[in-house]
């Protein structure tokens, strides 16, 4: 232990070791960070629950884009009756009717058109009773009053998305995120301004005393949203920005420990007793390397659940009988014929005992170099199989994440940071594990190690 400390701390003599260790650690943070805000089950409920998203806009850019521009671009508004703002007035009329009026204002400071409106409403009214029509308006800053809709009949809850109100639209002759926001609506459609300043939301209907209004609001759905943007459902990305680092990290370790400890103890029992069995474990080495992992784990994967863990299973399996199972034997084979193992064996210690008493340890310091190189290998084959859909339909991932942007036309509809995100993410951590994976092997191995 006090070797493998002593030669840890030979890796501040190499910068680019450094830069990698603060990459991994970076990585480990952002994990820890995602664990601990948003549960494993927290984020799987999120990513799969469309009312979860109703809220963000759709297909809008992160945030930080208003950096590389010189325009406000527009964010979500949500404007309701809670607001302090908001006004809800009833006026008695005769045969026991009345008129209500809610009046919803919206602050817009933008210089850019909303991408959609969704209008909801609430209404509580006696059984048996011929419901209300209501009619909603619009006030535009300058003063301008526009009929989004009349004598709508109203339910209990209902939405409106008024994007696609073909009387409106017929209207204004224009779609409504830039005819209701627009300066002046008869210049062509590059040359429109979205006027800024304070709108009102205006809903009146006339009803019996029994019926009320019992909510208003408005979503007007920006175009950037967040620190990673959203995708065509509406998904937050940067649930999977954040949990992608934990799923990925996680595969990546345990793949790697599984696959390299099982060849490493089986190379040094095979090694070590020789003979047939060593025979069979170097035919079965030979085999497996020759059959191809990839379209394996496509063709399991189809067949049988893609479930994270059966795959980390079938990987671990198809990479026991790997070709690192050479490399450690013939490491063993020059220290089994040390006089080190025949006084031992003249002592009278057992076989099993030699092997993991004596044998794997004086190797084992070989094996972390190796073990850090092949953790961004498992890491970009979790990735590979989700980029081909075949990972984990549940987990919000860096590899789902492409996939779906590549499926919907990410780059072609110039949403390019659907894909870059997390591609730059996935080529951080390797870039970090193969820095220090080099630095151990200059450090572990003797043909490398700096005089």
């Amino acid at each position: 232990m006090k070797t493998l400390l002593s030669s840890l701390r030979q890796l501040r003599r190499y910068p680019s070791a450094l830069g990698g260790v603060v990459l991994i650690f970076f990585f480990v943070v952002l994990s820890l960070y995602a664990v601990i805000t948003v549960p494993y089950s927290e984020a799987v409920r999120i990513w799969s629950d469309h009312g979860e998203r109703l809220a963000n806009p759709r297909l809008a850019r992160p945030v930080w884009f208003d950096w590389f521009t010189s325009e406000r671009l527009p964010r979500t508004i949500v404007a309701g009756l809670a607001d302090e703002e908001a006004t809800l007035t009833e006026e008695p009329l005769e045969d026991g009717m009345k008129r209500v009026e809610a009046v919803i204002p919206i602050e817009y400071h933008y210089d850019g058109f909303p991408s959609e409106l969704r209008m909801t409403m609430g209404w509580s009214f006696e059984p048996d009773v011929p419901r209300p029509l209501v009619s909603v308006y619009w006030r535009k800053p300058d003063g301008e009053l526009i009929l989004i809709t009349e004598d709508v009949r109203t339910r209990g809850a209902q939405t409106v998305y008024i994007e696609t109100l073909e009387e409106l639209n017929a209207r204004l002759e224009m779609r409504p995120r830039f005819g209701l926001f627009a300066v002046d609506r008869t210049v062509p459609r590059e040359e429109r301004e979205a006027m800024q300043g304070t709108y009102e939301l205006i809903v009146q209907g006339e009803m019996r005393e029994g019926h009320s209004l019992d909510d208003v609001s408005l979503t007007v759905y920006g175009r950037v949203h967040g620190a990673a943007g959203t995708d065509h459902r509406r998904r937050d990305l940067l649930l999977p920005i954040l949990w992608g680092a934990p799923i990925g990290l996680t595969f990546g370790i345990l793949a790697a420990i599984g696959a390299q400890m099982s060849t490493f103890v089986l190379a040094g029992i095979g090694t070590w007793f020789g003979g047939k069995l060593e025979r069979a474990f170097l035919w079965i080495t030979q085999v497996n390397i020759i059959l191809p992992m990839l379209p394996i784990l496509i063709m399991i994967s189809h067949l049988y659940s893609p479930r994270i863990w059966t795959i980390l299973g079938l990987v671990i399996a198809l990479n026991i009988f790997s070709g690192s199972m050479f490399g450690y034997r013939a490491m063993f084979l020059q220290l089994k014929e040390s006089p080190y193992f025949e006084s031992a064996q003249a002592y009278g210690a057992g076989n099993f005992r030699i092997i993991f008493r004596y044998l794997l340890p004086r190797i084992a310091p070989t094996l972390l170099p190796q073990f850090v190189m092949i953790v961004p290998t498992f890491v970009f084959l979790e990735a590979t199989l989700s980029v081909l859909g075949l990972g984990d339909p549940y987990l919000p991932t860096w590899g789902k994440m492409i996939n779906d942007g590549y499926n919907q036309g990410a780059l072609q509809m110039g949403h390019y940071y659907w894909i870059v995100q997390p591609a730059i993410l996935l080529m951080g951590l390797g870039f970090g594990f193969a820095l220090v994976g080099y630095a151990l092997d200059r450090i572990f191995n003797p043909r490398l190690r700096e005089l």
